[in-house]
């Protein structure tokens, strides 16, 4: 086992909030036996239980479990008591010593509400989350928790800030796109593909219109790419077409365009979904750090 890299050396000098004299169980193994069995799929307190259980021979080749696997209960007490802050940073430095970010992987920036959170009897608001994503391996990068949902656009460079992005490409949907998020990302020497809507000022409509007109004149004389997908399966068919623009004139026309630190591109992606005889048409435009290649874009 690669002590530089192993979750015991990690977690070894995490506060332990129990009665010192009273525990059956070693921290580390506690945490040890969770994380392993999150990974592998449990959602629940009995589920961790029931993994240490099946696997305890496995567990052995690293661990003591002189007194057993613990109760769901153990597992559900002590990861209450824990100070979560703790926690989360020596996880995060976990993941990021056993993570290599490749060149050009995708770190999805995700805020979501965590449904059945809230608590209106006891004044409990619900639960806002923000995450980093790294979409190739499948693998959360860090998360941060926020009052609200407009609270997002303060977290996520704190987010940005903790997790390692350095030659990934960072999205962030509409509510994420500010200004103060492209240099946060460029001085992490990483790319973002930020999605617009009507949230930035005028940015979304001049890109809307730079493209409507360099459609109706057929992107003469500009600097552009197109590139396009298409995909079946169970009856539906999903057609995406995607157009880049990298042209200094575009940029003229975008108001506070130079606010955006690094932006190289501006694109539009049209889906046409077909089911049956129901067809949808919807159409997303986004600025970007990277070149105007619209087959990666896309």
């Amino acid at each position: 086992m690669n002590k530089a890299n192993s979750l015991d050396s990690y977690f070894e000098d995490l506060p332990d909030p129990r009665v010192m004299g009273r525990c059956d169980y070693k921290l580390t193994e506690i945490i040890i036996i969770a994380i392993c069995a999150v990974l592998s799929g449990a959602e629940g307190w009995e589920d961790i239980e029931e993994f240490g259980i099946s696997k305890t021979a496995w567990l052995k080749q690293f661990l003591e479990l002189d007194k057993g696997i613990p109760s769901q209960d153990t597992f559900r007490r002590v990861f209450s008591l824990l100070a979560a802050v703790a926690f989360q940073e020596r996880f995060i430095r976990w993941v990021e010593g056993v993570f290599t970010s490749t060149q050009g992987q995708v770190v999805a920036i995700d805020g979501k509400t965590a449904r059945g959170s809230d608590d209106q009897t006891a004044g409990q608001n619900a639960l806002h989350l923000v995450s980093a994503w790294a979409s190739t391996n499948g693998l959360g990068l860090g998360q941060r928790t926020v009052d609200t949902k407009a609270n997002e656009i303060t977290a996520i460079p704190a987010l940005l800030e903790q997790v390692s992005i350095a030659g990934c490409i960072v999205t962030i949907d509409a509510r994420g796109c500010q200004t103060a998020m492209a240099p946060t990302i460029i001085e992490r020497h990483a790319d973002y593909v930020l999605t617009l809507k009507g949230n930035q000022g005028h940015l979304y409509e001049d890109v809307q219109e730079w493209f409507a007109w360099a459609k109706q004149s057929n992107f003469a004389q500009m600097t552009y790419s197109t590139a396009q997908t298409v995909n079946k399966g169970h009856g539906r068919l999903e057609i995406r077409r995607c157009y880049a623009l990298s042209d200094p004139r575009a940029f003229e026309v975008l108001r506070h365009h130079d606010g955006w630190v690094g932006l190289q591109s501006i694109v539009m992606v049209e889906r046409e979904r077909r089911d049956g005889d129901q067809v949808q048409h919807e159409t997303a435009y986004f600025i970007s750090s990277l070149p105007a290649d619209a087959k990666r874009l896309l």
